[in-house]
């Protein structure tokens, strides 16, 4: 199951209570306050996991607290040290207070690592109090309580290809051709509910990573069909592959429908809608007689926009694609 959302609650370790305590020893006549502090309450830390992809388990365990510190002890023993609590994310969460709204950490490399919830400091003893005229202080201090937080994680998949388009245009098709990814492919709207990732190999030395997103439809950024809950994934993209659907069985307008998916992309985010993007025209084996695939290219010949034709289905188009693809690419920084 992919979670893309999730929220929990992290709470610090208290630190340890300070000890009063006089030394009651043979051979020591004098031996005055002997109270320890107490230890420091453990932190949580969030740190980035390359071997994760979702936030499922955080909807299960939404809690994460750390240990508290010991208390201080007689004869000068300090407290013990709580133990932290090391919580891993999937790289590419970005991290929310749930309170406020703010964005607080963005975790966009592997072993990313910080202190989300300092470990509240020990108390001293009262040990610590003695002074040359005060030499017997009864007083201690209580540690402090740790830092806790209600956050809001949001999953933000790291692709450098983002495919989008209508329902039921072939990018399930495209992306388990091009790589090892099994998306669920069938002949109904909406058979991706969920975003898939795949790495597309051209040879040994060149690779990309292309993530599939579910389909948009008009009216999308209000909410219709699954909305733009999953555009939050192209954001980090650095070129979109537009797919238009010519087959003459679609019964859509394929001009239309390049408007459409644009206007959406705008709705969702100027920055979304302004990343390079290439025009693929696809399903081209099933166009038919139909004047659809002439009416897009000569749609793209007047804008300037360079079309790729492909079919999935009989690779027609695919390695140029691939190829297109990664000289783009090398011109977009990362």
């Amino acid at each position: 199951m992919f979670i893309d959302e999730a929220k929990i609650h992290v709470a610090a370790g208290a630190g340890g209570n300070g000890c009063v305590a006089f030394r009651r020893e043979k051979f020591v006549p004098r031996g005055g306050p002997s109270g320890g502090d107490g230890g420091r309450g453990g932190d949580i830390i969030l740190l980035s996991d390359p071997h994760m992809n979702t936030l499922l388990k955080f909807r299960y365990n939404p809690l994460y607290r750390a240990a508290r510190g010991g208390h201080g002890e007689g004869s000068n023993c300090h407290g013990k040290d709580g133990a932290d609590n090391t919580v891993t994310l999937p790289v590419g969460t970005v991290v929310f207070d749930l309170t406020t709204g703010e964005k607080l950490w963005d975790f966009d490399t592997p072993g990313q690592q910080v202190i989300a919830a300092k470990g509240g400091r020990g108390g001293r003893g009262n040990a610590r109090f003695a002074t040359s005229v005060h030499q017997a202080p009864r007083r201690a201090e209580p540690g402090t309580p740790g830092l806790a937080l209600d956050l809001r994680l949001e999953l933000k998949l790291l692709a450098d290809v983002g495919l989008v388009g209508f329902p039921n245009v072939g990018k399930s098709t495209l992306i388990s051709v091009l790589s090892a990814a099994r998306p669920r492919i069938a002949d109904y709207p909406f058979t991706t509910l969920a975003p898939s990732l795949g790495v597309v190999g051209l040879d040994r030395e060149r690779s990309f990573v292309m993530a599939d997103i579910p389909g948009l439809i008009a009216g999308a950024h209000e909410g219709k069909g699954l909305g733009i809950r999953f555009l939050r994934h192209v954001e980090r993209t650095r070129l979109l592959l537009h797919l238009i659907d010519v087959a003459e069985i679609s019964g859509r307008d394929p001009l239309e429908d390049y408007d459409i998916i644009l206007n959406e992309l705008k709705s969702f985010s100027p920055v979304v809608a302004a990343k390079p993007m290439l025009l693929v025209a696809s399903r081209i084996d099933a166009a038919g007689e139909s004047d659809r695939l002439v009416r897009v290219r000569e749609f793209c010949t007047e804008r300037g926009l360079p079309l790729h034709e492909i079919s999935s289905v009989t690779r027609q188009g695919l390695e140029e694609l691939k190829e297109a693809i990664w000289a783009k690419l090398e011109q977009i920084p990362r």
